[in-house]
């Protein structure tokens, strides 16, 4: 059986090991990017049911009931989400405290024991699991 090129060659010296390591490195990563998104869902969907009370506040008090309206907008309206935290700054500190280490240690992993190349285990596995000169199973 003939040695298919890698879409990405592993670069010299590289081993086993190193090429597993990062792989769950950059896996891992992944999931802390998914991690963020729903962060930003979660942010996005609070400021979304924040505004929307604007027009709650208003209901109410076109209903006349005033006080509960009132009620709303003093003690809902604007609130912190977790104490002293608005959606905004948890996505800030969030990024600043985890995120961004995070991406910063898995590019360095790449950089220093990889030459940079990125998803090499899914290149080798893309090269192992094709079939040579089937359409659609093309290496690069």
């Amino acid at each position: 059986m003939e040695e298919k090129p890698s879409p990405r060659p592993r670069p010299e010296g590289v081993t086993d090991e190193t090429v597993q390591a990062i792989g769950r490195l950059t896996h891992a990563m992944e999931t802390v990017i998914r991690a963020r998104g729903y962060l930003y869902g979660f942010h996005e969907l609070t400021g979304r049911a924040d505004n929307e009370l604007d027009e709650v506040v208003e209901l109410f008090r076109t209903a006349g009931h005033e006080q509960f309206a009132a009620t709303i907008e003093r003690e809902l309206l604007g609130r912190n989400v977790i104490d002293r935290h608005w959606t905004f700054q948890i996505v800030d500190d969030y990024d600043e405290n985890y995120f961004d280490l995070f991406v910063s240690l898995e590019r360095r992993a790449r950089e220093e024991l990889a030459d940079g190349v990125k998803h090499l285990r899914e290149a080798e596995m893309k090269r192992d699991r094709t079939t040579s000169g089937k359409p659609g199973h093309e290496l690069l």
